[in-house]
């Protein structure tokens, strides 16, 4: 059996771009990579306005929750993905770490949020790409 890949992602509160990415990587994805999130300094829910731009891309998280970025959460992936929460993320040898420079949602008006949220699904659709190449018929 082959190994499944396993994907981090980072960001400070874990309530806006890590969410959209881990759901963005679940849709497309499907159970072929394990996603999980985590947050530097969580925040007590996710950001209204990322649940919404997701709704409008056919995404539901809104029943994920913030988590605390854990050694364990990082040590079980492959790769981690941080999204400005700087030196937060403990290092391991052997793990790809790659740093998404994405603006926070938080605060910003809807449309910010949208062109955020379309950012991290090209960043997400290249990842994927990346992590199960197409295999050829």
């Amino acid at each position: 059996m082959a190994h499944k890949p396993s994907v981090l992602f980072v960001c400070v509160h874990n309530a806006g771009r890590s969410q959209m990415a881990a759901g963005f990587l679940s849709a497309l994805a499907g159970d072929r990579i394990e996603v999980r999130t985590a947050g530097s300094a969580p925040a007590d829910a996710i950001n209204p306005a990322a649940i919404t731009v997701m709704a409008d891309a056919g995404i539901d998280i809104s029943g994920q929750a913030p988590k605390i970025l854990t050694v364990d959460a990082v040590a079980m992936s492959d790769v981690v993905i941080t999204m400005g929460c700087g030196d937060a993320c403990p290092f391991f040898p052997g793990i790809s770490y790659r740093d998404w420079v994405l603006p926070a949602p938080s605060g910003e008006d809807i449309a910010i949020v949208r062109s955020i949220r379309d950012r991290i699904r090209i960043l997400v659709e290249n990842l994927i790409a990346e992590l199960i190449p197409a295999t050829a018929s």
